[in-house]
């Protein structure tokens, strides 16, 4: 098939190099630049979205926020531009779920179909092709497009309709952020309380404690590796959709609030582009003291 990607970053190239590697023709584009792997393995690179859209009978999309996915598909250059009827446009980033609805009125006024598709995973995720992808779709659309969706995900899941995914997402991200922050929780007080964080880590492994987040991220909190897989920023973003579809909803989320605000803290203190476990480091600021030295 002729698919187009747009969006080539940590999560982007990876998952891109999943459907080039299956054989499909590949037509791509980034703010960046298409990463030379890619261009080796066979991609094209296009000038923009449009001419990505034009070469292309499905265009996948993989930007950081909703302002950006506004800009590759309605931008002077946008997708839109050249879309002509039939053709399919599955946007997989994070963004916001009432935005998601509007932008597929818009791509479906032009007869083409529109799908979101947003994945949880992280970079470790996107390069095993193991990510969780959560559809909002039609039943039709999401059965032409599942194939390719399986060259770059292990858990897919047609949640319901177009905006419904994103709302899945977003639930997706509450839980992560709250998990990380009591994971940080707790080995701050093991740590203070004179434990040792990585024994107490393997401890908790066993028991009804254990998540990948205390796996992961614990590990990543003791050794002090924080280069990211999934930055702060990106978080802070979620967060933020979070409590503006609460705030909508009437609803009341006290510890989502809570996290963006450790999430703030630590992009205050420098650390925006660092992974999101680094969450942990505006609880140690609080505290005055550090879960390990690494």
């Amino acid at each position: 098939m002729k698919l187009g990607f747009i969006g080539l970053g940590i999560m982007g190239a990876p998952m891109a190099g999943h459907l080039l590697a299956a054989g499909h023709e590949l037509f791509a584009q980034s703010r960046s630049g298409v990463p030379q792997a890619l261009l080796a393995a066979g991609a094209k690179a296009c000038k923009s979205a449009a001419e990505v859209a034009q070469h292309t009978d499905i265009v996948f999309t993989m930007l950081p926020d909703t302002p950006h996915v506004d800009e590759v598909l309605f931008g002077e250059n946008g997708v839109a531009k050249a879309l002509s009827p039939g053709k399919t446009v599955v946007d997989m980033s994070s963004i916001s779920p009432m935005a998601t609805k509007k932008f597929a009125q818009r791509i479906e006024a032009l007869g083409c179909s529109y799908l979101d598709a947003p994945v949880s995973g992280g970079e470790v995720g996107a390069k095993a092709a193991s990510l969780t992808i959560m559809v909002g779709a039609t039943e039709a659309s999401f059965a032409r497009i599942k194939p390719l969706f399986e060259l770059m995900g292990k858990n897919i899941t047609l949640v319901g309709g177009v905006g419904d995914g994103q709302t899945c997402k977003v639930a997706n991200q509450i839980i992560v952020a709250l998990n990380i922050e009591a994971v940080g929780e707790a080995l701050l007080f093991a740590a203070k309380a004179g434990a040792d964080p990585a024994k107490v880590r393997q401890a908790l492994m066993g028991g009804f404690a254990a998540s990948r987040i205390l796996e992961v991220h614990g590990e990543r909190m003791i050794k002090r590796t924080f280069n990211p897989g999934f930055r702060i920023e990106l978080h802070q973003k979620d967060l933020k959709l979070a409590l503006e579809g609460a705030n909508t909803l009437g609803l009341s989320l006290p510890h989502t609030a809570s996290a963006l605000q450790l999430m703030n803290s630590c992009a205050a203190n420098g650390g925006a582009a660092l992974d999101h476990s680094s969450l942990v480091r505006a609880l140690e600021i609080a505290a005055n003291f550090q879960v390990a030295q690494g």
